[in-house]
């Protein structure tokens, strides 16, 4: 089916076969980014404007990286001092962007549903980078690209998501990604972080580490989401590391050829020690590489570019 959607706002609204083709443009695109000539002009021309609201390193390089492997021109918007620290709305900050004439904003905001919002007012793509614990709808989709490449079709793979399931955007992405591509999902974290009522998106959930990391071929590990939490959900860092943390003795319960991820930033000795981050195992520094293609895939998609002329492209 032809890509038709002008926005990316969310993994739970997309159908497999969009799901599949991202993957499949991103792989394209991948392809490109290994030439000598990274560059392709398919939006030369094209002004993209990173209206990011709240910190970010990986996602907001990412997404300007990709737009310029695109030929497209990049703003990136500095929050601390714009127009934002007097009192400008979103919605007349966004205003602002599109009558500068922008092709497309991508957007990262504390609010839920703030990319739905623009997607509303404004006449131009929106692609959603984090908004508040939603959804990061391109991380769950170069998460997946990339489980794909270690396990190829994810029908009945065993995924393990730990950590702070609650506030993590990055988890509900994933979730239904994967629940769409038919993986097997289990959530484990303290009782607190992963409650039971996860269950209604089709997952399973665990408080017991051991028995949910059993034959798991993917663990992803998140990190507490200090920021977006009101009050601590668990006694001490020290606590959840000691029960949950992901070390050496507990990573021999998982499949001897199990990957290990984590979207960043990582907390080092307490969701995961050292030894394993940068270990064999760990495709994490993937991850990020591929979050350069899966985006490229995205806002090339976005703009109204076709799948089929990306890939024979890339041949």
């Amino acid at each position: 089916m032809p890509w038709n959607r002008k926005h990316l706002l969310t993994i739970e609204e997309i159908r497999l076969d969009e799901i599949d083709q991202v993957h499949a443009t991103a792989a394209a695109f991948k392809k490109i980014l290994g030439r000598s000539v990274k560059k392709v002009p398919a939006l030369r021309g094209k002004t993209i404007v990173n209206l990011f609201l709240e910190p970010s390193t990986r996602t907001r390089m990412a997404f300007d990286m990709a737009a310029k492997r695109l030929s497209a021109d990049v703003i990136s918007f500095d929050a601390a001092t714009s127009s934002t620290t007097k009192g400008e709305t979103l919605r007349d900050t966004a205003k602002n962007i599109q009558a500068l004439n922008a092709d497309m904003i991508v957007i990262r905001h504390a609010a839920a549903g703030s990319p739905l919002y623009l997607s509303r007012i404004l006449d131009i793509p929106v692609i959603n980078a984090g908004d508040g614990a939603h959804e990061h709808p391109t991380q769950g989709l170069l998460d997946t690209f990339t489980m794909k490449e270690h396990l190829g079709d994810l029908k009945g793979r065993k995924v393990v998501i730990l950590g702070d399931i609650l506030f993590s955007r990055v988890a509900r992405s994933n979730i239904h990604a994967l629940t769409k591509m038919g993986a097997a999902v289990t959530l484990v974290g303290p009782s607190t972080l992963v409650p039971h009522w996860f269950t209604a998106l089709g997952v399973t959930v665990s408080h017991d580490l051991k028995s949910a990391l059993a034959d798991a071929e993917v663990v992803m590990l998140l990190r507490i989401q200090h920021e977006r939490q009101a009050s601590s959900h668990f006694p001490s860092l020290g606590e959840y590391t000691s029960m949950f943390g992901l070390n050496q003795a507990r990573a021999a319960w998982l499949n001897p050829k199990a990957i290990i991820m984590h979207p960043g930033p990582i907390n080092r000795g307490v969701e995961i020690d050292s030894e394993l981050a940068d270990g064999k195992r760990s495709v994490i520094l993937e991850q990020v590489a591929n979050g350069i293609a899966v985006r490229m895939a995205v806002l090339y998609l976005c703009s109204g570019g076709s799948p089929e002329l990306a890939i024979a492209g890339a041949e």
